[in-house]
């Protein structure tokens, strides 16, 4: 009966007789009109609310880890799903966000979240990274300082300076090079592992339309054994997967604290002890913080007479040492620096070298380039006792052998008396930042991930060696060595035959191998030395060759400063004497 009742209330409400007054018939649309803003509000809010960061990280999934390392990174001003959904239409991202709930949602009822969590529905990058970042757009090259401090009880600072090519842009525009490249051109791997460490097999579309397929020779992969669908294509993510939740490895997490001040450089051995208390394992977070805490002991026992007035100075690195350890190591979670490999580099995980290793070859054996300044210069490193000067920004000429897919595998081999004609080669091979050949950026390091090594690459590489073999030196001549134990033998450039005066006739063929390959056909400055008229004609910076003025020659003086093909002694003492002559042409 009480049912009864309130249905033909309910009903004279929402539909009052026509005699009513105008204000009754009015007041159903405006209740209506209400509660569907109300419920809008409520559902757009509810919608706004769980794609926000604070709830992806602490309500629904309680992530401290993803959430800890997003808040640090570069995208904290980026939502979650933004990266993880991506952007589209209401309709879309509606669905897409009912098949996350469903995966993140049971697991999070069931307490069932496998450690470490892993993404594994993460969109393409041209729904989530494209939607703010356009890859074929051309970016400026950027200089980048990477500041380092020795584990020495001076904390001794030191810089690597390098030019990062990003690169990008299209080809038709002249700028289809650089890191960017890879997103521009098609190119498709096959990865064997969840995280996709191991790629065994590559494809590269070329412009053409033709296909050329690159294959790890030492993993024995039979491309005939996967189908197209099975291969993932390149995208920002095959690099980037780790750009809102990176966890820098220790000894790069103390190297950040020193360069922003945040620890003292005036307290010993800091830089060794504080990588070490951060690189060991720890049952839980209780037990990492009382080990950092118990550097105060190690320093007292150590270092007494420093904590005498210094104390305070290790109090703040302590705790700045214990909020590093709480934002980048989760025992519980099982997350730390080395959980997630972050792709975009090549020294703590595979990055780059999981295809760029030099030993993914083509069927004419050429190697997917394995060649540092494809990405970025030669590095140049730089410390307080030795400041370097220079920083290469371009390539400039570069010889035969170095165009050779295989040479940065092949170059510690074929090292010889050539190389000095335009770098320098003292210390070749190792680490003391004293010449070109000696660079600790490169030879300090040992390069797990790159296939230097791989058995079944230097056999393959064998013939290619032969190619550039150096002739074998006297029995009287020592042998120079090349760095890390491997000795390659060095012909020194034999003097002059003779000491006759010579002409332009007998230093023609010494002017076109060591000058011609840029000031020969190509006449680089204007200056081409395949001739006598040229060559006395001189480059756009005047007359080159001054007969009788050896000293004020042009030639001369480029030649006794950094210059890319350059004379050995005698041979610059035979180019004087000629000119000291009156530089004749027969």
């Amino acid at each position: 009966m009480a049912m009864s009742k309130f249905k033909q209330a309910l009903n004279q409400f929402f539909f009052p007789p026509a005699t009513a007054k105008l204000w009754v018939r009015l007041i159903p649309f405006v209740v209506v009109a209400f509660l569907t803003v109300v419920l809008l509000g409520f559902a757009s809010f509810a919608w706004e609310e769980s794609n926000s960061p604070s709830f992806c990280g602490l309500t629904c999934h309680t992530m401290p880890p993803e959430y800890a390392t997003y808040q640090a990174s570069p995208h904290t001003n980026v939502t979650c799903e933004d990266c993880h959904m991506g952007r589209d239409r209401l309709p879309v991202m509606i669905g897409r966000k009912i098949g996350y709930s469903w995966q993140t949602g049971t697991a999070m009822l069931t307490g069932s979240y496998e450690y470490p969590i892993v993404a594994k529905n993460m969109r393409p990058a041209r729904d989530a990274c494209e939607n703010c970042h356009k890859p074929e757009k051309f970016s400026t090259d950027t200089l980048v300082e990477i500041k380092h401090y020795a584990e020495d009880e001076a904390n001794t600072p030191s810089s690597v300076f390098m030019v990062v090519k990003t690169g990008g842009g299209t080809q038709r525009e002249g700028l289809g090079y650089g890191i960017h490249w890879h997103i521009e051109n098609p190119v498709y791997f096959y990865a064997t592992d969840r995280e996709r460490q191991d790629i065994p097999y590559v494809v590269v579309e070329n412009p053409d339309g033709s296909k050329t397929e690159y294959i790890d020779v030492e993993s024995g992969f039979d491309p005939a054994s996967i189908q197209s669908k099975d291969l993932q294509k390149m995208d920002c993510i095959t690099c980037h997967n780790r750009t809102a939740h990176e966890i820098p490895e220790p000894s790069r997490a103390v190297d950040q604290l020193l360069a922003r001040g945040l620890i003292s450089t005036n307290i010993p051995a800091i830089k060794k002890n504080a990588t070490a208390v951060l690189s060991a394992n720890y049952p839980s977070q209780e037990e990492a913080l009382k080990a950092i805490e118990g550097l105060k002991e190690l320093y007292r026992s150590q270092y007494a007479n420093f904590m005498v007035e210094n104390e305070s100075l290790l109090d703040q690195t302590i705790e700045q040492l214990k909020q590093t350890y709480l934002q980048t190591n989760f025992p519980e979670q099982k997350v730390n620096w080395q959980t997630h490999p972050n792709n975009a580099g090549h020294t703590t995980s595979p990055g780059c070298f999981r295809c760029h290793d030099g030993k993914h070859l083509n069927p004419q054996q050429e190697a997917i380039r394995l060649e540092c300044n494809l990405c970025h210069s030669i590095p140049v490193v730089s410390s307080p006792d030795q400041i370097t000067a220079s920083l290469q920004l371009n390539k400039g000429f570069e010889p035969e052998s170095h165009k050779n897919p295989n040479w940065i595998t092949l170059h510690r081999t074929i090292f010889d008396q050539t190389c000095a004609g335009c770098h320098s080669t003292e210390d070749a091979g190792g680490t003391s930042n004293t010449s070109f050949c000696s660079n600790s950026a490169c030879h300090g390091t040992s390069w797990t991930f790159a296939g230097f090594d791989a058995p079944k690459l230097r056999a393959v590489l064998e013939e290619q060696a032969r190619l550039f073999a150096t002739p074998t030196p006297k029995a009287e001549e020592e042998p120079a060595s090349y760095g890390t134990g491997t000795e390659t033998q060095i012909t020194p450039t034999p003097a002059m035959a003779s000491s006759e005066p010579d002409t332009y006739a007998t230093l023609q063929d010494l002017l076109k191998t060591k000058c011609g390959a840029c000031h020969g056909s190509n006449a680089m400055k204007g200056l081409s030395v395949l001739d006598y008229n040229s060559l006395m004609k001189g480059s756009t910076s005047g007359a080159v060759i001054l007969p009788g003025d050896p000293e004020n020659s042009l030639l001369v003086k480029v030649q006794k400063g950094q210059h890319p093909g350059k004379f050995s002694t005698d041979e610059l003492e035979r180019i004087q004497r000629w000119i000291q002559s009156g530089a004749p042409e027969k």
